[in-house]
């Protein structure tokens, strides 16, 4: 039995705003049943520009239930601007909180939320863009989402991870990876709250080594190219083309695009690199 706070209870056994609004201004569904949530959320404005009507309709939990309930009373009177302001923590906020297990149901209602004002402001239905790597594959979580969740909810455990996004309840294959995502983002956020540099010049040779194993090399390889890691002095990363690679006409492309840009996102952001011919 989940421990929810009274207003959660009575958001969940009372919910506001259920329901359509016909010749709704803005409408965003999220989640599949597949997923076990599902939202949709509708909106409806007055002549200033303000919600004048909220109202959804969900399959779910007690918690998702009363997200989209709070929601959409915290959604009431407000702008579009005003209202894109909300995240996730503040309707559990508003909800007293939300057991860690069921934080996930308020990321979807935030996501309803942006999904119905893309819908007013384009007149399209929201189709969520990937932006980054997918890690969980089967939640389609990427490494951007990942790396918002671990600093908005003080993440530092696999547990914690997927109590609010999911990533990690699957199959499981994931979870090597995202431990490792994990532990780096948390040193990162330590060493940039304190003022102490991340890690040592080895420990950031060996990170760079991985990263180029990991994310760089096997693409290069793709196209019978290759990389090599000449030195690090510093911020700046010297590495040297090989196979294809070497003397292609898209290597300054490739330098930037795919090596610097793999580094700064996964190692230190303030990374150059340079390549030794």
């Amino acid at each position: 039995m989940w421990d929810y706070t009274d207003k959660v209870n009575e958001h969940f056994r009372n919910p506001h705003n259920v329901g359509k609004i016909e010749g709704a201004d803005g409408t965003g569904e999220v989640g599949s049943l597949a997923c076990g949530d599902a939202l949709k959320l509708m909106f409806k404005l007055d002549d200033e520009g303000r919600i004048a009507e909220a109202k959804f309709q969900t399959f779910g939990c007690a918690s998702a239930i009363a997200s989209s309930s709070a929601l959409t009373e915290m959604i009431l009177g407000k702008t579009l601007e005003e209202a894109e302001t909300i995240t996730n923590k503040d309707i559990a906020n508003y909800l007293g909180g939300l057991p860690k297990q069921k934080v996930h149901c308020s990321v979807m209602g935030r996501e309803a939320l942006e999904a119905a004002i893309y819908n007013y402001r384009t007149g399209k239905k929201w189709n969520k863009e990937i932006e980054g790597e997918v890690i969980c594959h089967c939640f389609g979580v990427t490494d951007k989402e990942i790396e918002k969740v671990v600093r908005e909810h003080d993440v530092t455990t696999i547990e914690e991870l997927t109590n609010a996004c999911k990533a990690g309840g699957g199959c499981g294959n994931c979870i090597p990876e995202l431990e490792s995502m994990i532990q780096r983002l948390v040193a990162k956020e330590v060493a940039e709250e304190s003022g102490v540099p991340l890690m040592t010049n080895l420990q950031k040779i060996h990170l760079i080594e991985d990263v180029i194993d990991r994310e760089i090399r096997p693409a290069l390889r793709q196209d019978g190219g290759d990389l090599e890691l000449v030195d690090v002095d510093g911020k700046t990363v010297k590495v040297r083309f090989r196979g294809a690679c070497s003397g292609c006409v898209v290597s300054a492309i490739t330098l930037k695009d795919v090596v610097e840009a793999r580094l700064r996102d996964n190692v230190s952001t303030d990374i150059v690199v340079e390549e030794i011919k």
